[in-house]
């Protein structure tokens, strides 16, 4: 009986890595930035958390679950790492969705909590935006399921487009150019809606015209 053995080597960064990876870091300065804005809530006092008080396990799990569903998430789409192992891919993938998981259903409580103190709007912006996080994660992991590999990698770019709003539309907020245009009341439901609307537009148009090249 002729047995197989399977060479295995460790991973190595190519030229072909450098883009990705700068892209990665970019990825979690940003995130670290977005999330040093949030520092004080670790506080845990009625000043620092405010409305957020009562439910504020709630919110301090949204954020750390978002911010590792944001840098795991760009893992999954490099080339080079996912072809050295896929089994290495499924494991980041599945961490990924738990960390979606985990800050969504924090998110959902948010959005129907004490998002309304500020206005409907930004509530229901909140409402919106984490439905379409949460329908796009579940049809990706679906279709991964059903070994629709094309459909699972699709759904997982709008996915993690919908994640990365996190960080465009908080960092968006906090340009002195955008302050300028009103309250946080007023301006912050339109911002929230740019944050991944937009992407997953320009997304469609570019995935459009790789499809009639």
């Amino acid at each position: 009986m002729r047995t197989i053995i399977k060479k295995t080597t460790n991973f190595r960064l190519s030229p072909r890595d450098i883009i990705p990876l700068l892209i990665w870091v970019t990825i979690i300065l940003l995130t670290w930035l977005f999330m040093h804005g949030a520092d004080h809530f670790l506080q845990l006092t009625p000043e620092a958390l405010g409305k957020y008080f009562k439910i504020k396990w709630v919110l301090i799990a949204h954020i750390t679950a978002g911010g590792g569903s944001l840098i795991l998430g760009f893992l999954q789409f490099w080339p080079n790492l996912r072809t050295y192992s896929w089994q290495l891919h499924r494991i980041i993938g599945t961490l990924y969705l738990l960390a979606v998981l985990v800050s969504s259903i924090c998110a959902v409580i948010l959005a129907f909590t004490t998002a309304y103190q500020i206005n409907w709007a930004y509530a229901f912006s909140l409402q919106v935006w984490v439905s379409v996080w949460i329908s796009a994660t579940t049809i990706a992991y679906y279709a991964a399921i059903i070994k629709k590999f094309k459909l699972h990698q699709e759904w997982m770019v709008r996915s993690y487009i919908v994640t990365l709003a996190f960080v465009i539309s908080g960092l968006t907020l906090k340009l002195p150019m955008i302050k300028q245009l009103g309250s946080f009341e007023e301006i912050s439901p339109s911002l929230f809606w740019m944050g991944w609307a937009v992407p997953l537009y320009l997304y469609e148009i570019i995935k459009s015209f790789k499809r009639t090249a």
